[in-house]
């Protein structure tokens, strides 16, 4: 009993402090940038900074919603409730921690759009482009972590994070047998799709909008944060399914849903600011396209192609599903 209520205290002081982290990592970001004027550029030490505070707040903010879940109370009848294991409750985090950086992204993308899309759309810029580049670009690598984590407790149905916590805590008795574990190098052979995307977007993706954007404004990339919109369906529909209710009301309304907001968020977003892009230049469509920077251009088809593939695939498995053609396959995609 007194283990357990030294346990108990623990746990609690470690949520505590990743809680304490996790606030503090995004209220000093904030604090960062708060104080600086709309057109105002983002030097590389505000930015590294920046970045340090994103990799805090995601690894802390993933790390506290798998205590909630493993060492609570209530997230034990959760558990219970649902027939999750360790890796079911990791993947479920990792969803809720993707949906909100896509909020923090389509705000992100919808005071850019306010901003730059009303005034100059060639030249105009907002510091909070810029500002989330950085601190989002930490996102995408912490992710990767992340997603090993999960690809490992899925594959070995072991407790590694309370593993870790009981070390930490020091209990009596014999220490649990080690389980070999995935390496990392296996997981990328695994998903190299998901790993090559996260390091496109985190890498390439943060060096156009930070460096090699050419003086372009920011409203096509206002329009590229909010692309991310899409991103809390596709993630309610992943907890959804690890939570057997595949045949309820609510994620056949949040599939069309996602299809939806996948149209015109991922699909008709970008050849749109292209139309806006053509109409300021008084030249054709395609002519307008042309005078983009290189890496404006290659990030567009980057971005645009394997949304027409995913929209696809979703729109296939809509169809099966509501018109009783066969199980739907629909793309088990991330972001």
């Amino acid at each position: 009993m007194a283990g357990q209520k030294s346990q108990t205290r623990h746990y609690r002081v470690m949520m505590s402090v990743l809680g304490v982290c996790n606030a503090g990592s995004l209220a000093a970001a904030i604090n960062l940038v708060i104080i600086l004027n709309p057109d105002d550029r983002i030097s590389i030490k505000r930015g590294a900074v920046l970045t340090a505070l994103g990799f805090v707040y995601f690894m802390t903010l993933f790390e506290l919603i798998n205590m909630a879940a493993l060492f609570t109370q209530a997230g034990a009848r959760f558990r219970q409730k649902y027939k999750l294991s360790c890796g079911e409750v990791l993947d479920i985090s990792n969803k809720l921690v993707s949906a909100i950086q896509a909020a923090f992204s389509c705000v992100t993308g919808a005071v850019v759009c306010a901003w730059s899309c009303t005034r100059d759309l060639l030249k105009s810029s907002h510091f909070m482009s810029e500002a989330y580049a950085w601190f989002g670009a930490a996102y995408f690598f912490y992710d990767i972590w992340s997603m090993y984590m999960v690809h490992v407790h899925m594959t070995t149905n072991a407790d590694y994070f309370k593993n870790r916590i009981r070390k930490v805590s020091k209990p009596e008795g014999p220490a649990p047998e080690p389980v070999k574990r995935p390496s990392f190098l296996s997981y990328c052979r695994h998903e190299p799709v998901i790993l090559m995307h996260h390091l496109f977007i985190g890498g390439f993706g943060f060096l156009v909008i930070v460096y090699l954007r050419g003086g372009l404004g920011d409203c096509v990339f206002g329009f590229v944060y909010l692309m991310e919109a899409s991103t809390p369906c596709v993630s309610l529909r992943g907890v959804l399914s690890r939570l057997r209710l595949k045949s309820s009301r609510a994620y056949l309304a949040n599939g069309l849903a996602m299809l939806v907001v996948f149209l015109l968020c991922r699909v008709l977003s970008l050849p749109y600011v292209c139309l806006l892009y053509s109409r300021r230049l008084g030249l054709p469509y395609l002519d307008a396209i042309a005078t983009l920077p290189l890496g404006c251009k290659i990030s567009i088809c980057i971005l645009l192609l394997p949304q027409l593939y995913w929209f696809y695939l979703m729109s296939a498995g809509a169809v099966k599903v509501f018109f009783g053609t066969g199980s739907g396959r629909e793309p088990d995609r991330r972001r």
